[in-house]
């Protein structure tokens, strides 16, 4: 295919969904053997979200699409395709995006799930963007979406005090030249698989009265292990990217960081030279969200009017698998005109 046939593709519309109830360090302190200072220290985090019971992963992921779609300007008739990303979805199959298609009135749009742990945004982002490069679609709406309380084991205190629900979403259409996403970099390594995982609920352990009663089915992370991994590839991934794009450290306006710790994303500020006002860091308020931090953190910066026209801005994050990966764009207003 000519390089005449790439289109431009960008962000037209962010949206999010942040459920309630509210869940505080102090309200963990109750349950398990943690503590408000404890928790600050290592993570940053002060509070997060958690859905009640009746609400599921593609509630958030409808909500969060449906205020995207208001800020982009575009009807749910409008859409082509529709990519969550997420590790918690309703069920094992059909795709929660099916769902979330059935419920906006997305009449015209396909539908899929893609599963990179907290680097699924990135990586649906990267493949949302192909379609509409190559002319195949015009509109593509990518939701980050967990509900990761549902696969956290409350007696775990390494993870139940880091994650957290919501949800965030992006319209991709085609923008004007040099605008939009300028470069993607994704990365993985199986050999690290056994750092983070759900061991149960698949095909090599099926659902069984041992494996609940083993707690199989909740998340389990190395996290000493996990933390230098993230600590090296979050700054590798987003010079890798910047390279691509041949752009230098000094271009970059924002960073939106995976929202993992606070010690983390402080790694890569450093590794990049930039100072505290370009970096998006909204993990105390809400935790690890896995697939929905970037999004999410991304849609409360241009709901705060912090991205401007023209605005250099990357992402970057990692996860399960282990995965990375990175994405560098021109922030195009569309109501400029």
């Amino acid at each position: 295919m000519g390089g005449n046939l790439i289109r431009p593709v960008g962000i037209v519309g962010t949206g999010y969904c942040l459920p309630d109830p509210v869940v505080t360090n102090s309200d963990l302190e109750a349950v398990i053997d943690t503590s408000d200072e404890w928790i600050r220290a290592r993570t940053g985090i002060l509070e997060r979200r958690k859905a009640p019971p009746e609400v599921f992963t593609s509630h958030l992921c409808v909500e969060a699409a449906n205020m995207s779609l208001t800020d982009a300007g575009v009807s749910p008739e409008d859409i082509d395709l529709i990519i969550v990303a997420t590790i918690t979805p309703d069920m094992i199959f059909p795709a929660t995006a099916c769902l979330v298609q059935k419920e906006i009135g997305a009449s015209k749009a396909a539908a899929f799930d893609l599963e990179a742990a907290c680097t699924g945004f990135i990586y649906a982002l990267a493949v949302g963007q192909q379609f509409i490069a190559t002319g195949m679609y015009k509109t593509v709406l990518v939701i980050g979406a967990e509900t990761l309380s549902r696969i956290v084991d409350e007696t775990d205190k390494g993870t139940v005090v880091i994650f957290g629900d919501g949800a965030g979403a992006v319209v991709l259409q085609e923008v004007p030249e040099g605008y939009g996403i300028l470069a993607n970099y994704l990365g993985s390594d199986g050999g690290g698989a056994d750092l983070l995982k759900v061991p149960g609920g698949g095909s090599i352990m099926p659902a069984s009265v041992e494996s609940v009663e083993n707690r199989e089915h909740f998340i389990k992370m190395a996290g000493n292990e996990v933390f230098k991994f993230a600590v090296r590839v979050m700054g590798d991934a987003a010079i890798e990217v910047l390279t691509k794009a041949g752009l230098e450290k000094e271009d970059v306006d924002f960073l939106v960081p995976h929202q993992a710790n606070v010690r983390i994303i402080d790694a890569a500020v450093k590794r990049l030279g930039l100072p505290g006002d370009k970096v998006i860091i909204n993990i105390h308020k809400y935790g690890n969200m896995s697939a929905a931090s970037i999004p999410v953190a991304l849609h409360e910066a241009n709901l705060k009017g912090k991205l401007q026209d023209g605005d250099v801005v990357v992402m970057v994050g990692f996860g399960g698998g282990l995965t990375w990966g990175s994405s560098v764009l021109r922030w195009y207003n569309k109501s400029k005109g």
